[in-house]
């Protein structure tokens, strides 16, 4: 099953999105691992460093909609060809900065360009996916981005002694820009105009009856209904997981006595189980629709376990005060956050085939807010109140509401057609089993 995944056109296809998401992330989180350096030749302070650090957020979540929209109407081969110009650019860019607002211009392209990527991708992945293994596409393609924070560090570092932070940034962009050129040659919107693919694998994939290029009327109210509570609880995902992201070491050092050593290595430890957590809830989603045929089933069942064994690991922060044991829960609690990602994701490809760029733009644009919003939450209650209790009171909370959000995501309800399309509203997407 999971080697399948990987073999004939379709296998390529899906190494290159994985790919994509892999330099995608590494060109995000880039700027973070450079800032000492950064901030010291450009004469930056604190607050400077701030803006150019999130500058790249603000596009990534203004953007998503109108990429995901794009991407369906133009097709990913086109949109994630364009969405990676401007990634590449902005990290070349950013090596060449020479104060402030160039570095931030950079920034935002970089944002602009990585808004595009996830609701195309998704879109990509609705075509050239086989529907019983969309919760392992979507798993597997996260545990790249996941895989991707973990080694830019020693990456980054690796490559200043050679040629600078400037040079770091440029080699970066180039390797972006090899990922591009090859995506465009190899990739099609359509399976079927594919060279390479057999017909037992245009078999296994679904057909969709609207074409790329397509100007048929967008159902925006059904839509953004059917795909509220999914992306709701992508947000409580979301703002969980940038408290990991942001707060993990400072909690470590803060609350714990760790040293920054100590703190960074554990640190990484518990990246590694959200990594495995990712692949194992697109492994654990399918495994449910295969045995049950019950689409709706398989996301829920595979978002109440990770949420609810999320909530009950993070609880440990509360009342456990051993080392190691802390560790182990919060370790635990990643993994089954995580878990929840890939069948979270593949619910717009569930409900919303034709509009899966549209629908994945609304989740990822959940992520995007939280990610503005979580750090900051976090760091100005634990001013207000001097403990790390509260914040993570409140991701508990969160985690709970993602629970009662899970009852009403409906992955085997599709959002029907405009009736002026012509066609019955339930002959919207022809799958193999």
């Amino acid at each position: 099953m999971i080697l399948r995944a990987f073999k004939g056109a379709t296998g390529r296809v899906f190494i290159l999105l994985c790919l994509m998401y892999f330099i995608m992330y590494v060109d995000r989180v880039n700027l973070s691992i450079a800032a000492p350096l950064i901030k010291g030749e450009l004469h930056l302070s604190n607050t400077e460093l701030g803006l150019a650090l999130g500058a790249f957020g603000y596009c990534y979540a203004l953007f998503q909609i109108i990429s995901g929209y794009l991407g369906d109407r133009i097709g990913a081969r086109r949109m994630l060809s364009i969405s990676g110009l401007f990634w590449t650019g902005g990290t070349v860019l950013a090596g060449f900065a020479t104060g402030l607002w160039t570095l931030i211009g950079a920034r935002l392209l970089v944002g602009i360009g990585e808004a595009g990527t996830i609701p195309t991708a998704t879109g990509a992945i609705s075509r050239w996916v086989p529907k019983v293994r969309r919760g392992f596409a979507q798993g597997f393609t996260h545990t790249s981005a996941r895989l991707a924070a973990a080694v830019t560090p020693p990456l980054v570092v690796a490559l200043i002694p050679l040629l600078g932070w400037r040079g770091s940034f440029v080699v970066l962009g180039v390797v972006s820009f090899l990922w591009v050129a090859v995506w465009r040659n190899y990739f099609r919107d359509d399976p079927r105009e594919h060279e390479g693919i057999t017909e037992a694998e245009l078999a296994e994939l679904p057909v969709l009856d609207r074409e790329v290029g397509s100007r048929a009327t967008v159902p925006w109210g059904r839509l953004i209904l059917r795909v509220a509570p999914v992306t709701l609880a992508f947000f409580c995902h979301a703002w969980t997981l940038w408290l990991y992201l942001s707060w993990l070491p400072s909690f470590f050092v803060g609350e714990y006595g760790f040293d920054l050593k100590d703190s960074a290595l554990l640190s990484s430890i518990i990246f590694v189980a959200g990594m495995v957590g990712d692949t194992a809830g697109g492994l654990l989603t399918d495994w449910i629709y295969r045995r049950t045929g019950d689409l709706n089933r398989a996301r829920r069942n595979a978002m109440l376990l990770g949420f609810g064994c999320s909530l009950v690991c993070l609880s440990g922060v509360l009342f456990i005060h051993d080392q190691i044991l802390i560790t182990i829960c919060l370790a635990l609690g990643l993994f089954f956050l995580e878990m929840t990602e890939a069948p979270i994701w593949s619910v717009p490809l569930d409900i919303a085939p034709r509009y899966a760029g549209i629908a994945s733009g609304f989740v990822s644009t959940a992520a995007g807010v939280a990610a503005l919003v979580s750090p900051i939450a976090f760091g100005y209650i634990l001013d207000v109140t001097g403990s790390y209790r509260p914040p993570f009171l409140i991701s508990i909370g969160l985690l709970g509401l993602g629970i009662v959000l899970a009852f009403f995501v409906r992955a085997d309800r599709p959002v029907e057609a405009p009736a002026e399309d012509g066609r019955p509203h339930a002959a919207l997407l022809r799958t193999s089993p």
